[in-house]
């Protein structure tokens, strides 16, 4: 009875010990309010370091911490690559005040980009003559997304779905609901959204 009772103990400690060390990996991987928490005056969600498109630079998203910033990822072949005109006009009417537009090469969705980041950064200035930042091609969805999309699905609870999703943030790091891939750019509902926030 006396070595039950031990066995069971220890069982229960073993297994406390476990659920502490699940829990703590849970915490250190889990980031509440994320976009509430000032870094070195930047909010946590632009504190992501991500390369240049078509380049070895390395920026920190921070760089743009002041502004209200509308995250989409984009692609060269798919049906809503239009959407880079209405994109470039928006960057051009708000970008004196204090409006940016961060665009994410991606091929997650039917390898719909190119996999040369030359040709990503070509067809852009060509056919649409984007000025707004361009970063590196990257995975915007599950596991493998890159650590500023991860943070937006976190936060948002959901991950694009499909190419040209937006998300909007406010200058002190709120992000809004995502806008669908179907929301044009220059829409009111987007439009409304952001001069809301300047």
């Amino acid at each position: 009875m006396r070595f039950a009772l031990i066995l069971f103990s220890f069982f229960v400690v073993s297994c406390s010990q476990g659920n502490a060390e699940i829990e703590n990996f849970n915490a250190m991987n889990f980031q509440p309010d994320l976009n509430k928490i000032p870094v070195e005056g930047c909010p946590a969600i632009l504190n992501h370091n991500i390369r240049v498109l078509d380049s070895k630079e390395i920026i920190n998203l921070c760089e743009h911490k002041d502004k209200v910033v509308l995250a989409v990822n984009v692609a060269s072949r798919c049906g809503f690559t239009y959407q880079y005109e209405a994109l470039q006009t928006l960057f051009e009417n708000y970008q004196g005040k204090d409006f940016v537009i961060l665009g994410f090469p991606s091929r997650d969705f039917m390898f719909q980009e190119y996999s040369d980041e030359g040709q990503v950064k070509e067809f852009c200035n060509s056919k649409y003559g984007v000025t707004f930042p361009m970063f590196a091609t990257s995975s915007v969805k599950g596991k493998k997304a890159n650590s500023f999309y991860q943070n937006l699905a976190m936060i948002t609870g959901k991950s694009p779905d499909w190419n040209f999703t937006k998300y909007l943030i406010s200058k002190d790091g709120e992000v809004l609901k995502p806008f669908s891939k179907n929301i044009e750019p220059d829409s009111e509902e987007i439009i409304s959204a952001i001069e809301s926030l300047l």
